[in-house]
């Protein structure tokens, strides 16, 4: 499985709709956000866009060139889709690196575990696409969304306990099998376990808001620096297993603390009022020529945009507002999927 760094012919999106993950007063603003990502990444990767009907992809090409977008840049595809959460339900591409050939990987959806019952249809977006969709399509019959793993292109895939041995995602898969169909389907050869995720994680621990590579050797890990949130013991004991760890030659990691911002979801959100959302700058997109981190208004963004922008000197690092778009539990990297350049 190619980097996320390696170069894109790609990104695939869909478009926010879901006035559950989004109440009206976070949805509109949600709707900018997209503008502001689509027009960042079509200026260096094409832009596969979801959408429900003929009606939204007017709308949303009326504002997207209200935006200034070229839109040649953007292939709408016509489907249904409960969600925006791509990540997790859509192709997850590989790469024949001998023959370039590109094809993808088809894992199962259960909308985390069936908690989300409104979800579950998204299993069935890309079988619907996938003619759509360039490549082979490989199906897998385990349950896998994309947020659970990471990778550095080399081999080693990073992946939580939490999320992966969760009894309720695939109860009749042990560590092994579970390991054995990463290796199988991704090209992995060397597998770390991180323990947890952030608190009130619906996701059950996606790897993509604690650890992400940012070259073959170098992690950036999710930090909390005050002893006194309760993030800070489980983010702790993540930066340590990371500094033990080894890739896949043996050598161990450079690993960079990343602290996490503090946000607590407001009345918009009424069964998580007063609640600490699951936000973290790791959840970035590393597109062609820019990478898009998420911020949330905290007094850590800057340093956060400065951190990252150091590892990636020939990219320009792009903050995007996610307060409103971590309503519905996800970022930027959880609504994008690259799609490699062959």
């Amino acid at each position: 499985m190619p980097a996320e760094w390696g170069k894109h012919e790609a990104v695939w999106l869909a478009w926010p709709h879901d006035k559950i993950s989004f109440p009206p007063l976070h949805l509109a603003k949600v709707e900018t956000v997209y503008a502001q990502i689509i027009k960042a990444l079509s200026d260096s990767e094409l832009v596969n866009l979801l959408v429900l009907n003929k009606k939204m992809k007017a709308e949303v090409f009326k504002m997207l060139e209200k935006n200034n977008l070229d839109s040649s840049k953007i292939i709408f595809h016509i489907t249904d889709y409960a969600d925006v959460w791509l990540r997790d339900y859509g192709p997850m591409f590989v790469m024949n690196s001998k023959k370039k050939k590109l094809s993808w990987v088809k894992w199962q959806y259960d909308a985390y575990s069936k908690k989300f019952p409104m979800l579950l249809k998204d299993n069935q977006v890309f079988y619907d696409l996938k003619n759509k969709v360039s490549g082979e399509m490989l199906e897998s019959t385990m349950v896998l969304e994309g947020g659970s793993i990471e990778q550095n292109g080399c081999g080693t895939i990073l992946t939580t306990k939490q999320c992966l041995l969760n009894s309720g995602r695939n109860p009749g898969l042990a560590r092994a099998q579970i390991e054995s169909n990463l290796k199988k389907n991704l090209g992995g050869t060397n597998i770390i376990w991180l323990e947890k995720g952030l608190l009130n994680d619906h996701t059950d621990g996606h790897i993509d808001d604690i650890a992400r590579f940012v070259s073959p050797d170098t992690i950036v890990c999710a930090y909390e620096e005050d002893k006194s949130q309760k993030n800070h013991q489980i983010l702790k004991n993540n930066f340590e297993n990371l500094e033990k760890a080894l890739d896949q030659d043996g050598k161990p990691f450079k690993v960079i603390k990343l602290q996490v911002p503090h946000l607590t979801y407001d009345q918009n959100k009424p069964f998580e009022a007063g609640n600490q959302a699951p936000a973290s700058y790791t959840n970035f997109y590393i597109g062609n020529k820019v990478v898009l981190v998420p911020t949330y208004n905290d007094l850590n963004d800057e340093q956060a945009l400065e951190k990252i922008q150091s590892y990636f000197p020939d990219r320009k690092v792009v903050g995007i507002d996610c307060v409103d778009l971590i309503y519905g539990g996800g970022a930027v990297h959880c609504i994008t999927q690259q799609q490699p350049a062959r």
